[in-house]
């Protein structure tokens, strides 16, 4: 929703770009930082309650987004909800791997975990549009009620946490300084790396002080009597290949959506709801679609169900290689958005699903943030590629727009290409008892 919302909040407020950005990248910095930290707490204290926990920040944050006038204030409070994010997405994942055992009833559930995640979207924005017309603070404020519904009802709805005996509850303080710092120090480099250059000082510092953080926090996870995160748990092939997967694909489609939205509303002229009615159609596959694609995981395994998904997002980004200064929707980004939408409907639930399985319960919730944090990575690197790309055009020259937005999208469909054939790579040279059908992961 608040996506749509930018130009209202910039020209209302008075924002420059940076302070703009810093919306959206807030919201980016809070989740990718933390995921790892959020799922290992969902598994050390419970999580339906780290669930109720982080919600009710998220409710608060939102709620105070919707009324302040400063923007400082603004990215911080989506910051906070970026972070509360970070908590309850591997915590409700988490919550839906160890109540399903492996096999045709945890990828049905899995299938509507990720139909929810695509309403959600679709929705977004559509009512960030709608929204948006009546003011930009209502994007804000939207979240508030429904979050305050969730939490009247997950007491009711959702058994309560497993006693934790106090050996399981050891923290690895340690642990999680150095990953969060490293994480967010990472995330806030990539995001950065666009306004100030891949080789400014900034940037390489933030990098070089971040990999010195994560490789801290390797070598203390070596050491440690209960780590934050076993590093045992990333020789498991297919979680690493799903965590592959998670960083193209997501990667791939937030750059596209960026360069979309850019070329419908900065060239064409499209207004805001219009143009998230564009891109409605793929939300709409995945939303009906997911849900029905559990069975294929039963019958063919994830591992071939991705690779389907995979050649359908190659194909549609590089029928969009066909823009020009003059749009014909039905033969150019419609039949893009049916295959992006077919992509997603087959990828999404097979990454949950690949990324969980031969996990243990007590570990579910790391597994969990593994690939959640992928998909942001993933996101937040490739972006930042792009947004360097279009940024070197002339904007008052539409023959110059159109070109860097093409090279952008050659970009795109290169990377998903190339994850493709990655993917293909492992899967010829996996050996044949790791990519049987998903009922039988589970032993």
């Amino acid at each position: 929703m608040v996506g749509v919302a930018l130009p209202s909040i910039e020209s209302d407020l008075g924002l420059s770009a940076s302070q703009l950005q810093w919306v959206v990248s807030g919201y980016v910095l809070g989740y990718g930082g933390l995921l790892l930290l959020g799922g290992r707490t969902a598994d050390l204290i419970g999580r339906r309650r780290t669930l109720f926990v982080a919600l009710s920040v998220f409710l608060v944050a939102s709620a105070v987004g919707a009324a302040v006038n400063d923007g400082t204030l603004i990215v911080i409070t989506r910051f906070l909800k970026g972070a509360s994010a970070a908590f309850t997405a591997p915590a409700s994942l988490s919550m839906i791997t160890t109540t399903f055992p492996e096999g045709p009833a945890r990828n049905r559930a899995l299938s509507i975990y990720t139909a929810c995640g695509a309403s959600g979207f679709s929705l977004g924005l559509v009512l960030g549009g709608l929204l948006t017309e009546v003011g930009w603070r209502w994007t804000f404020l939207l979240p508030v009620p429904i979050a305050a519904a969730i939490l009247i009802a997950l007491p009711r709805v959702i058994p309560d946490d497993t006693p934790v005996t106090r050996e399981q509850r050891s923290f690895d303080f340690p642990g999680a300084v150095t990953i969060t710092g490293g994480m967010l120090l990472l995330v806030r480099a990539v995001v950065r790396a666009p306004d100030v250059g891949w080789s400014s000082s900034e940037t390489l510092i933030s990098i070089f002080l971040a990999l010195v953080l994560l490789g801290t926090f390797v070598a203390i996870e070596l050491r440690a009597r209960e780590p934050l995160v076993r590093l045992g748990i990333l020789r498991s092939g297919p979680l690493a290949r799903a965590n592959i997967t998670a960083m193209i694909v997501f990667g791939c489609y937030v750059s596209f959506q960026f360069v979309g939205t850019l070329y419908l509303q900065a060239l064409l002229g499209w207004s805001p709801i219009t143009t998230a009615l564009a891109f409605l159609p793929g939300g709409l596959i995945v939303a009906f679609g997911s849900p029905r694609v559990g069975p294929l995981a039963d019958r063919f395994g994830t591992e071939r169900v991705i690779v389907a998904g995979l050649v359908a997002f190659v194909i549609g980004y590089a029928l969009m290689l066909r823009i020009d200064e003059t749009l014909t929707y039905a033969s150019v980004f419609l039949p893009t958005m049916i295959l992006i939408g077919v992509g997603f409907a087959l990828c999404f639930p097979m990454l949950n699903i690949q990324a969980t399985a031969g996990i243990a319960d007590n570990e579910q919730g790391v597994a969990s943030g593994l690939v959640q944090t992928s998909f942001q990575v993933g996101g937040a690197i490739v972006l930042a590629v792009i947004t360097a790309i279009v940024s070197t055009h002339d904007a008052g020259n539409a023959t110059e727009v159109v070109d860097a937005y093409r090279t952008a999208l050659v970009v795109v469909t290169g990377v998903a290409a190339g994850g493709l054939a990655i993917i293909l790579a492992s899967f010829i040279n996996t050996p044949r008892g790791e990519l049987q059908p998903a009922q039988a992961e589970g032993g």
